[in-house]
């Protein structure tokens, strides 16, 4: 039971070593070498909210204050969950993808969004998927939005309502989603401008086609203009001749963007022969550019075939694209929509879901950071993702005590604190929802 005090200590956490933070301070101790698969064993002291020293476990005589004894419970910072589509969200059963493909899901959403999508509609489901997000434990959340035609304006209203509402429990930012052939039209200067206003990221759906090159040019005018961020969908195909990331990566230094620019999906490249695929994730380390996989939404689109078993998982080359210094991340995407049936906006359930599907283990090293420090870098959030002195005192609590026990088990008992304080983790009921099923 965590106290209701403003200052205690959480005794035997075993911690990431990849998340924790050393104080340039000197308020946190050496901390012992790791105990099992890179995690530390120590006492977090917290106090006002805020992380008030860290020490290894055991090396205090006495404590300052009420201790929680997590018997080695692993902890990690709150969730960042950097590739979500809030407003596709939860409309699975009123349309259901009839044959699971990726040209099915989009004429679904299609007809979905032309038929059902209101403001009050948007606003029940995205709100819907924030309670989930944050009962869960995540901090931070980027959505994309679909954006053609008259969806921005209803989406992108109700997502900056949402904004305001949740600024004290949740990071939240916004991405326009079009594909990049609408950036050489008046729509995206509109689109751009508009992006600005909400403080949001420039985005898009990059597929292959004569003019691509002129249409990522086109976007990164458009981005350096407004000094906007980048955040693009690129090859979410099994075809090794999608090769936007390139295209993408070759832009970047043609124009020497200084912004943030962040890559999603990158399917084909695991599909190229390796020297083409090395080709590639060379340019993105040149560029600097951050990729995130979506391996559930993947794994479920990709290489779908009536009645035939796929061939290959759909994720990208995470390892590959690691091993260059390229920051990788790892996301939900949809949730129970018709490029996903399933999810519930968790980001442990992305972890535990990723490390089977990419092998995100043997060792499993500092991958955590795909869902906490990384993303968080990506979106510009410094302070979040991560474990240290003086940082807020975000955390998620399992019982779990390794990895094993971690990704085997829901962990629906876990204790998520925010700002030193336990929250409601209670999920919003399904039932919250049944206006929207038409």
């Amino acid at each position: 039971m965590i106290p209701t005090s403003g200052h205690y200590w959480l005794r035997n956490a075993q911690v990431p070593e990849s998340l924790l933070v050393r104080s340039k301070q000197g308020r946190s101790r050496n901390w012992a070498a790791p105990v099992a698969q890179e995690l530390l064993l120590v006492d977090i002291e917290i106090a006002n909210g805020a992380i008030a020293s860290i020490a290894t476990a055991g090396v205090l005589s006495s404590y300052t204050a009420p201790s929680i004894d997590l018997r080695r419970g692993m902890v990690f910072p709150c969730f960042v969950d950097m590739h979500t589509h809030l407003d596709k969200g939860h409309i699975w059963e009123r349309s259901p993808n009839p044959d699971g493909t990726f040209d099915s899901a989009l004429q679904q959403v299609q007809q979905d969004s032309e038929q059902y999508w209101t403001a009050e509609d948007v606003y029940k489901r995205m709100e819907f998927g924030l309670k989930c997000s944050y009962a869960h434990g995540t901090k931070a959340i980027r959505t994309h939005v679909d954006s053609g035609g008259s969806l921005a304006d209803v989406s992108l209203e109700v997502f900056q309502e949402l904004q305001q509402q949740w600024h004290d429990r949740l990071i939240l930012q916004a991405v326009c989603l079009v594909s990049l052939e609408e950036f050489l039209t008046p729509l995206g200067e509109k689109l751009a401008d508009r992006m600005t206003e909400v403080s949001g990221i420039l985005g898009g759906v990059a597929y292959m086609n004569p003019d691509l090159e002129a249409q990522i040019d086109r976007v990164f005018s458009l981005a350096k203009e407004r000094k906007l961020n980048l955040d693009l969908h690129v090859d979410e195909t099994g075809n090794p001749d999608s090769i936007c990331l390139r295209y993408v990566a070759e832009a970047a230094i043609r124009h020497r963007f200084q912004g943030q620019i962040v890559c999603g999906h990158c399917c084909s490249l695991a599909v190229q022969p390796p020297e083409e695929a090395a080709k590639t994730i060379a340019l993105v380390k040149r560029a600097k550019i951050g990729i995130v996989s979506l391996p559930m939404c993947n794994l479920y689109l990709q290489d779908r075939q009536p009645a035939q078993t796929p061939r290959w998982r759909g994720v990208t080359l995470l390892h590959e694209l690691k091993q260059a210094g390229v920051p990788v991340a790892i996301a939900g995407d949809n949730c129970r929509d018709p490029f996903y049936a399933f999810g519930d906006h968790d980001a442990l359930e992305v972890f535990s879901m990723s490390a089977k599907i990419a092998h995100l283990d043997r060792p499993y090293g500092d991958w955590c950071n795909a869902i906490t420090a990384t993303p968080a870098d990506l979106m510009g959030l410094p302070t979040v993702g991560r474990i240290g002195v003086g940082l807020p005192a975000d955390l998620v609590i399992f019982r779990a005590r390794q990895y094993s026990e971690l990704l085997s088990r829901s962990q629906h008992d876990r204790t998520v604190l925010r700002n030193g304080v336990a929250i409601d983790t209670a999920l919003p009921d399904y039932a919250e929802l049944d206006g929207c099923m038409k």
